[in-house]
């Protein structure tokens, strides 16, 4: 408490240290908050509640508001110490206006205010006054309301006393900039989602989430309150909440290895895929890296030695002729792990990937405490979880044995092709894609009209296996699943190896494009095969080679006006523009496309393949967690989640983008 008290009378002006200016935001938006659309526009949010996360990690603030208002400007108020608001030593201003105007300028820089913080771009709240045409700072702070405001980043008039007060803390408002963003209408779920996130990340603090924007009835959405009492222990529930768990209560460990706090939450359940996902600072990493490193070596180290040293568990492994690989014991586990790093590396395709290498060490050890005592404690649930690695080493031996026969069955080089791909001429996977198109009729039309250059086609006759209900082994031994494998280049079990991780290196193609039939069959299709990359292949996605093709669902014609309408909203615009009035309905003519196959390929080319104007829609994984457990969801045994799902949201959901 007294070092606490310490730190906040020290937080003043001299603790703002300023790395550089703001000049070049507005002209290079997307490299310091990654793009100018849907996701850079909720970056802003994102970025602001960093700020008063960093003063809940700090232990100062419990209680953060968070705002969409009704002209969709963001407000955000918490009740930590209140930015400083007195004169910087340096620029002689107030470290308000420091804070608000110039890039990399904050607390989080300065190793007595915070220890650790959040935020991956790290560009902080500068950034986003910068992108806002309007923003109103105000900090409540020693009794008095400090105030600015600022049009584009820069200030209207310096920090001014606008009234008193006993609250503390900073309240921010935010208008994002229309000629910046291509999109600015918040979206109610991604905000939430995020604020679920963080609230589960950060036991105890309480995020409150209001949405002031009227629906359609002109009805308001009552405010959402995310508060978790024990942290990631109700985030690896609410994670597994579609699945059945085969151990009870999670396993959870909360400790500080050399310096790092670590926190861990897993439970272990009875389908067959592996859902680990990983923090630094708050931030998603969905490319794993040292700490993920560390945690999987010291689960398998544990459950191994706990194995081998148990006579029944021994025997059993013998009999079955067995040996246990570090991917077994990750079958059926879903984990969550948050660490907090002082000075966080990160690299890799979308810089989500931990560098630190002390990092590695320190997890090991607190895992491997914390499961070594677990094991010896619940000898019941130690021998369910090890029963469990036992059947999933049994399932990886029939998977490679499938492998193994399908590659002898074609034996060409490289796993050999299927017979059904129209493979392009070009060998640059830089400058190639694959369509893998529902059903023979509009895989014949798709073929004519293709680029033969750059563009192959793989039709795919009927519904492919749902990976998400069945074991490693299932998957090589399905056809549907194999002739994709095959066609991308895709390999598993490389140099011999039986890891279930998917080798990329050779991908045929830089964009496989999933092109189904818009209706309920073929948005079925799309998530099936998305299932299968997101379990089996998460490096595609990660690395932005999958998309899904949009077809139109009508061709609209009114006299000589001819359009092609890919939603219902486009159809209605059409009607408003060229025929609206017009008591002669007889003239419009509205064609709706019922399939891919009902294309000419000429059609086929112009509205869905043609690279000069389809519309493709890439897929992303933005929430791995979340992601994780709608796919549960949607495909998993579980029918009750899913049919309150399509219940709730039938009539405008578009699960696909």
């Amino acid at each position: 408490m007294e070092e606490n008290q310490e730190k906040e009378k020290n937080y003043t002006g001299s603790s703002i240290q300023v790395l550089e200016g703001l000049e070049a935001v507005r002209k290079r938006p997307a490299m310091y908050i990654g793009d100018i659309s849907e996701k850079g526009l909720h970056h802003l949010v994102n970025e602001t509640v960093d700020n008063s996360i960093d003063e809940a990690m700090a232990g100062y603030c419990t209680d953060i508001q968070v705002v969409i208002n009704e002209d969709n400007s963001i407000t955000v108020e918490d009740n930590g110490r209140g930015i400083p608001v007195d004169e910087h030593p340096k620029l002689h201003k107030s470290a308000l206006e420091v804070v608000m105007t110039v890039l990399h300028a904050g607390g989080k820089f300065d190793k007595g205010s915070y220890k650790v913080s959040g935020g991956l771009h790290g560009v902080g709240v500068s950034c986003v006054n910068a992108l806002s045409t309007h923003m109103l700072s105000q900090v409540f702070r020693d009794g008095k309301i400090y105030q600015q405001e600022y049009e584009q980043g820069k200030p209207l008039y310096p920090v001014k006393v606008v009234g008193e007060t006993d609250k503390r803390g900073t309240r921010q408002q935010f208008w994002p900039d229309g000629t910046i963003f291509t999109e600015t209408v918040y979206k109610y779920d991604i905000v939430a989602r995020r604020m679920r996130e963080l609230a589960f990340l950060n036991a105890g603090i309480t995020i409150t989430l209001t949405d002031l924007r009227p629906n359609e009835e002109g009805n308001l959405r009552k405010p959402e309150v995310f508060h978790a009492k024990e942290g990631l222990k109700e985030f690896v529930r609410y994670v597994d909440r579609h699945r059945t768990s085969i151990i009870g209560e999670p396993i959870c460990l909360k400790t500080e290895k050399a310096g790092i706090p670590i926190e861990i939450a897993l439970l272990y359940n009875n389908d067959y895929s592996e859902n680990i996902h990983s923090y630094v600072n708050n931030i998603n990493t969905i490319e794993g890296g040292t700490h993920l490193t560390g945690f999987r070596i010291a689960l398998a180290r544990s459950l191994k030695k706990y194995a081998d040293e148990d006579d029944q568990l021994r025997k059993q492994m013998e009999k079955a002729k067995i040996e246990v690989a570090p991917d077994d014991f990750r079958e059926g586990l879903t984990a969550i792990i948050s660490v907090k790093v002082a000075e966080p590396q990160f690299e890799g395709q979308t810089k989500t990937k931990l560098g630190n290498k002390e990092v590695n060490g320190a997890v090991q050890q607190a895992v491997g405490e914390a499961m070594n005592n677990y094991l010896e404690e619940h000898p019941k649930e130690a021998h369910t979880i090890c029963e469990k690695v036992i059947l999933a080493a049994t399932a990886r031996i029939a998977a490679r044995k499938a492998r193994e026969s399908v590659q002898r069955k074609n034996p060409m080089s490289g796993g050999g092709l299927p017979g059904k791909l129209a493979d392009c001429s070009s060998r640059d996977p830089k400058k190639t894609e694959i369509f893998l198109v529902e059903g023979d009729s509009a895989g014949g039309s798709a073929k004519q009209g293709r680029d033969r250059h750059t563009q192959a086609i793989l039709p795919l006759r009927g519904k492919i296996l749902n990976v998400e209900k069945v074991q490693w082994h299932k998957v090589f031994e399905a056809e549907s699943v194999n002739i994709i494998l095959q066609a991308i280049g895709v390999r598993f079990g490389v140099d011999g190896e039986d890891s279930k991780e998917a080798n990329i290196d050779k991908l045929r193609y830089d964009k496989i494009i999933i092109m189904t039939d818009a209706d309920v069959d073929g948005s079925h299709i799309d998530t099936l095969i998305m299932t299968l990359f997101f379990r089996f292949m998460p490096k595609v996605i990660q690395e932005g080679h999958l998309y899904i093709a949009t077809p139109p669902l009508y061709q609209c014609t009114y006299k000589n006006h001819k359009e092609y309408c890919y939603t219902e909203e486009d159809r209605i615009k059409f009607i408003q523009t060229y025929c609206n009035g017009d008591a002669d309905d007889s003239r419009l003519h509205t064609q709706r496309y019922k399939g891919l196959g009902e294309m000419n390929p000429e059609q086929l080319w112009d509205t869905t393949m043609n690279p000069e104007t389809r519309l493709l829609k890439q897929v992303t994984i933005q929430n791995a967690a979340e992601a994780d457990e709608i796919f549960s969801m949607l495909m998993g045994d579980d029918v009750e989640p899913r049919r309150i799902f399509i219940e709730e949201n039938a009539t405008y959901a578009n699960i696909d983008a």
